[in-house]
C-alpha cells in the first residue's frame, strides 16, 4: 500500500508479543493502514469491534494480530480439551478462507500456534483428522464447520477469539442461520472477543452484532468511495449482437493481461471462456461450481500471469486479493448497485490505480440509475467506433462428453430395453449411445452474440449453507434411472 493511503501508527509502537511483531517486520509492514489503526487498539485491549472495510483494507491483517495476541496473553482454559479450537474465523468462501489462513500462516510464523483450514468440495477426511489431531486456530467456511461440529469432531465451548469476516455476504449467500447456530455454542460475548467485519455496516449486520457480541466499538473506514475515486470508470451503450466483438476488440486494444471480465451467469461465463480462447486469449471461466482443486489452481495461474484474462461471476467479486490486475470489464452490468463497487475494486488494491470498463446493454442497463446513485456520480460515457468491433473467430462447438455407463449397461443402450416406446438408446434410434453436441456452424458466420443472461441461472455460492451431515443429494440424471450419487459433503 502506498505511503498516501497509510496512518501515522507503527507497529513498533504496538503492544504485541515480539513473535508476532515478528512475522510483520518479515512482510515489510511498518506502519498501519486506516482500518488497523482504528481496530487494534481497541481490540487489543480486548474490547469487540465491528468494522467497515473491504478486501484490499487491511482488515485480515488486523484481525488477525488481535488475535494472535489474545491467544498468546491470556491463559488457555484448564478444562480445554485436546481437539477444543481456542479462536475461529468465519469467511463466506472457499477463496476468501484459503486468503485467510495463507495470511495466517505468515503473520504467525513465528508464534507456535497450529491453524487449520476447512471448506467444502476437497479433503473431507483429511481436514477431518487434523481436527481430531487439535488446532489453536480455526478458519473456514460455515458448513463445513458445523458438518465437522455435529460430528463432535470438535467442540467451541473454549473459543477465545471469534471472527466473522464479510458479515453481508454471509447474509447474501444464505449463511446467518449457521452464523447464529455456531456462536450460540460458543462462550458468552462477554467471556470471548469478538470481531466483525463488513463492506456495509447494514441494519440487519448491526442486528447480528447486538446480539451476539459484547457492546461492540463501530469502525467506519468508507473503503467504497476510496475505491471508486481511484479507478479510471468508462460505460459503452453496444447492443447485445456487438457486446462479444467490442470486448474482444478493447481486449486487443489494452493487450490484456491480468484483466478481469465479470458476468452475470455461469453459462455466458463459459461462451465467453470459449470464444475468447477461440480468438488467441488465455482466459478460465470461474463460476460457483468449479471444483476447488481446479478453483485454486486457476487462482494461482492467474496472479502468476500465465491466464490473461479471468471470466468471473459474483462468486469471484469479494473475498479475493489479487494485486496488480489492470482492467476490470463489467460485460454485464451487476444487478445490485454495491456488487459494481466490489467488481471495480479487483483493479484498485492498496492504494493502487486501474481500469473499469463496463456495458450498459439491454438486458442490464435498468441497474444503471442505481450504481450510479450508489457512487455518486455517473459513469463517463463513451463512443463506439468501428474499430472498436473485432472481427470475431466463431468458437468449436461445446463438447458434450458420454456419460460412463453403469455396470449392466452397455454403451448402446440401457439394459432391459429403456424407456417405453424405445430401443434401448437414449434417442431411440441412435447408435452408439453417444451424445451429439449442436451442429458445426459454417465457417463463414459470424459469432453468436452472448446468450441473454437469465438471473435465475446464476451460478452458486462457494460452499453451500449447511447441510445435515453425510451424503448430499444431487440431481437425478436424464434417464430417471439410479439413486442418489455418493460424494463427500
Amino acid at each position: 500500500m502506498s505511503d498516501a493511503h497509510l496512518s501515522q501508527l507503527t507497529f513498533d509502537s504496538l503492544r504485541i508479543p515480539e513473535s508476532v511483531k515478528r512475522g510483520i517486520a518479515e512482510h515489510g509492514f511498518t506502519r498501519a493502514t486506516p482500518i488497523q489503526a482504528q481496530t487494534l487498539p481497541i481490540a487489543l485491549a480486548g474490547r469487540d469491534v465491528a468494522g467497515q472495510a473491504q478486501t484490499g483494507t487491511g482488515k485480515t491483517a488486523a484481525f488477525l494480530i488481535a488475535l494472535f495476541n489474545r491467544l498468546l496473553t491470556v491463559p488457555v482454559d484448564a478444562e480445554r480439551l485436546g481437539n477444543a479450537p481456542r479462536a475461529i474465523v468465519i469467511a463466506p468462501t472457499r477463496e476468501l478462507a484459503v486468503q485467510i489462513h495463507s495470511d495466517a500462516l505468515n503473520l504467525g510464523k513465528y508464534t507456535g500456534l497450529k491453524l487449520a483450514i476447512v471448506f467444502g468440495g476437497v479433503d473431507y477426511e483429511k481436514q477431518r483428522r487434523t481436527l481430531e489431531e487439535g488446532v489453536d486456530v480455526l478458519i473456514g467456511t460455515p458448513g463445513r464447520i458445523i458438518d465437522y461440529f455435529k460430528q463432535h469432531v470438535f467442540d467451541l465451548r473454549h473459543i477465545q477469539v471469534a471472527v466473522m469476516d464479510e458479515a453481508d455476504r454471509m447474509f447474501d449467500l444464505g449463511f446467518i442461520k449457521d452464523i447464529r447456530f455456531l456462536l450460540r455454542r460458543m462462550p458468552h460475548p462477554t467471556a470471548r472477543l469478538t470481531m466483525m467485519f463488513s463492506a456495509t455496516l447494514s441494519h440487519r449486520v448491526m442486528e447480528l452484532a447486538y446480539e451476539h457480541m459484547n457492546n461492540p466499538e463501530l469502525i467506519r473506514i468508507e473503503p467504497d468511495k476510496m475505491t471508486v475515486d481511484r479507478v479510471t470508470q468508462v460505460l459503452y451503450f453496444p447492443s447485445t449482437e456487438e457486446k462479444i466483438p467490442l470486448l474482444v476488440g478493447l481486449l486487443r486494444r489494452i493487450d490484456a493481461q491480468r484483466t478481469m471480465v465479470f458476468v452475470n451467469t455461469k453459462r455466458v461465463a463459459e461462451v465467453l471462456e470459449r470464444t475468447l480462447t477461440a480468438n488467441g486469449f488465455v482466459a478460465q471461466a470461474l463460476s460457483g461450481d468449479v471444483p476447488q482443486n481446479k478453483r485454486l489452481k486457476m487462482m494461482r495461474e492467474f496472479h502468476n500471469g500465465d491466464i490473461a484474462v479471468l471470466i468471473a461471476t459474483d462468486v469471484a467479486s469479494r473475498g479475493l486479493h489479487i494485486p496488480d490486475v489492470s482492467h476490470v470489464f463489467n460485460f454485464d452490468l451487476p444487478n445490485d448497485a454495491e456488487d459494481y463497487v466490489h467488481r471495480i475494486g479487483r483493479t484498485a488494491r492498496a492504494g493502487a490505480e486501474g481500469d473499469a470498463i463496463s456495458f450498459g446493454c439491454e438486458e442490464y442497463a435498468i441497474s444503471l440509475p442505481d450504481i450510479e446513485r450508489y457512487i455518486g456520480h455517473q459513469i463517463p460515457r463513451a463512443a463506439i467506433d468501428a474499430g472498436d468491433l473485432a472481427a470475431v473467430t466463431a468458437p468449436p462447438p461445446a463438447v458434450w462428453r458420454e456419460r460412463a455407463p453403469r455396470p449392466g449397461q452397455s454403451r448402446g443402450g440401457r439394459s432391459g430395453g429403456g424407456r417405453p416406446g424405445g430401443s434401448g438408446s437414449r434417442s431411440g434410434g441412435r447408435s452408439g449411445g453417444s451424445r451429439r453436441g449442436p451442429p458445426a456452424r459454417p465457417a463463414h458466420q459470424a459469432a453468436p452474440a452472448a446468450p441473454a443472461p437469465n438471473p435465475a441461472n446464476a451460478s452458486g455460492p462457494g460452499d453451500a449453507p449447511h447441510q445435515e451431515p453425510g451424503r448430499r443429494r444431487r440431481r437425478r440424471g436424464r434417464g430417471g434411472g439410479g439413486g442418489p450419487a455418493g460424494g463427500a459433503p
